[in-house]
């Protein structure tokens, strides 16, 4: 069984990013990626109504993180502190060595590239210090980006279920893409 211990927290750097451990500090910039229409189109949970939800979703967080059964990094600047997205691995199956990825990034800095280097760093963190057998990510049909993003990182589109997920009084599908360790090109470390 997968073994994993994310204590103490790592930070995990690139050319231009820190992605590092996400505080209480965090709690607006959270709310603000939450309650964003824009960012949240796609992302078929509730979005965030006050900070207080924001707080309650970092004490989510906070706690995965402390039994190990999940990571979830805050995307910064290296140069700045100030939260610009998330990226994490969570609904792991530690029995079948294999976790979900999932991101978000405020509509300011999209299309530079940033979730780019966010999701290279994070898979090698997840098949070479994790020992990850194996990465999905649950996408929503109608995010053409997140799905060319995963398409770029060698994720194959494994499954369309139709209709399998009920969210606001609809019936919705999802794309589930996955990645093996074998199909994995570290791209950073």
């Amino acid at each position: 069984m997968l073994q994993v211990n994310f204590h103490p927290f790592p930070k995990l750097i690139t050319e231009r990013l820190l992605l590092r451990e996400i505080n209480t500090t965090d709690a607006q910039e959270i709310f603000n990626l939450r309650s964003s229409k824009t960012i949240m189109q796609y992302i078929d949970r509730p979005m965030a109504a006050t900070e207080a939800d924001a707080l309650k979703y970092i004490g989510i967080i906070a706690g995965a993180l402390k039994n190990n059964e999940g990571i979830t990094w805050g995307i910064t600047f290296a140069d700045d502190p100030k939260l610009i997205g998330t990226i994490g691995f969570w609904q792991m199956q530690k029995e079948n060595y294999r976790a979900e990825i999932g991101y978000m990034l405020n509509d300011t800095f999209q299309r530079r590239g940033i979730m780019q280097e966010a999701i290279s760093v994070a898979l090698d963190y997840g098949f070479n210090i994790m020992k990850l057998h194996s990465v999905e990510a649950n996408v929503n049909p109608l995010n053409i980006a997140s799905a060319k993003l995963l398409e770029k990182n060698n994720f194959i589109l494994e499954a369309h279920f139709k209709e399998n997920y009920y969210y606001n009084e609809k019936f919705l599908d999802s794309f589930v893409y996955s990645l093996l360790s074998k199909n994995y090109k570290t791209k950073i470390i």
